[in-house]
């Protein structure tokens, strides 16, 4: 029984790949960008810091939205995925008033307009105080 215990952790633990962080923000939590588990890529959510200085995009909601997702689509392309692949995003924000902007400064990023099924909530507070949020769930299409 303790082998089969173990040998089902091993079969668990060797499906799921953590993702290389060099090119996005490092978390400020316990927590990793994203992970790879049987084939479909779970993202962390994003918030609106530049990977190169780790500043956060405030004051403009577009801008931020836009560093968000590009966040996203760096942890995509390290795992051969692209927007087209998300199957679901969750977009939280500090107030619904920005639902337009944000909408204007994320769709561009789907080029064919394949949009995923989609969550938008507004919330009280966000990690850094930020406006915007964003996490997603990617599987490869074939």
């Amino acid at each position: 029984m303790k082998s089969l215990f173990f040998g089902i952790c091993f079969l668990i633990f060797s499906a799921c790949t953590l993702v290389s962080q060099d090119t996005t923000p490092k978390p400020i939590a316990p927590y990793t960008s994203a992970v790879m588990a049987n084939g479909t890529l779970y993202l962390s959510g994003q918030i609106p810091r530049v990977p190169e200085t780790g500043d956060l995009i405030k004051g403009d909601i577009k801008k931020a939205t836009e560093q968000c997702m590009k966040n996203i689509g760096v942890l995509l392309k390290q795992n051969g995925l692209d927007f087209e692949d998300l199957v679901m995003v969750n977009i939280y924000m500090t107030n619904m008033d920005n639902y337009k902007a944000i909408n204007e400064a994320y769709a561009p990023f789907f080029k064919n307009q394949k949009y995923p099924a989609r969550a938008a909530i507004q919330i009280g507070r966000l990690p850094m105080d930020a406006e915007v949020e964003i996490s997603g769930i990617a599987v490869k299409h074939l």
